[in-house]
């Protein structure tokens, strides 16, 4: 993939509900020389993906709906050569290897700035997945373990919660709750 200062413009669908988000992003990418076309969730991308070709996509992992790694096989298929780049406030390490598994090329979590992003849609940054440096809480543990558990059942927080031998509505709660500190 070239670079936009090279006078080729890259193209990018920018996937996120967030709409203030998507609407900062995509004007902070058309700053940096990207063509931005953005989409609220999975089915609007999808159809724009139909229409228009992309070089490369942000997708934000959690949207009402279901998860944007849904998109990621379609707009593959779509694009082969696209370069996709699931970015997400609820980052865990299952995650970004189910990610990369299923065929994204990289992984952000958010807060990530439009410089980061830039260089991972020109291919510069890669997956961190390096053990920590320090121990993690307890509680990261636990949200991690619980991550691990969700991708295992495909998302079924019923067979989860049986698994992990809690109660459905305690899973929910630590669900919706923002990943812990380290």
């Amino acid at each position: 993939m070239k670079t936009a200062a090279s006078g080729i413009t890259i193209s990018v669908l920018l996937v996120d509900d967030d709409q203030l988000f998507r609407e900062r992003l995509a004007r902070a990418l058309n700053s940096r020389g990207f063509k931005s076309q953005t989409a609220a969730g999975i089915q609007e991308a999808l159809d724009l993906a139909k229409t228009m070709a992309f070089d490369a996509a942000i997708i934000d992992l959690q949207m009402p709906g279901g998860s944007g790694l849904s998109l990621i096989q379609p707009l593959r298929q779509l694009h082969p050569k696209i370069r996709l780049l699931v970015l997400t406030g609820y980052g865990s390490i299952a995650n970004a290897l189910q990610a990369v598994k299923i065929g994204a090329d990289d992984y952000l979590t958010k807060p990530a700035d439009a410089d980061q992003l830039s260089a991972a849609l020109l291919g510069q940054a890669k997956v961190a997945l390096e053990e920590p440096k320090r121990i993690p809480s307890l509680d990261w543990l636990e949200w991690e373990h619980i991550q691990r558990v969700l991708i295992e059942t495909n998302h079924n927080i019923s067979e989860t919660a049986r698994v992990l031998g809690i109660d459905r509505r305690s899973l929910q709660r630590k669900l919706v709750k923002h990943p812990p500190a380290r």
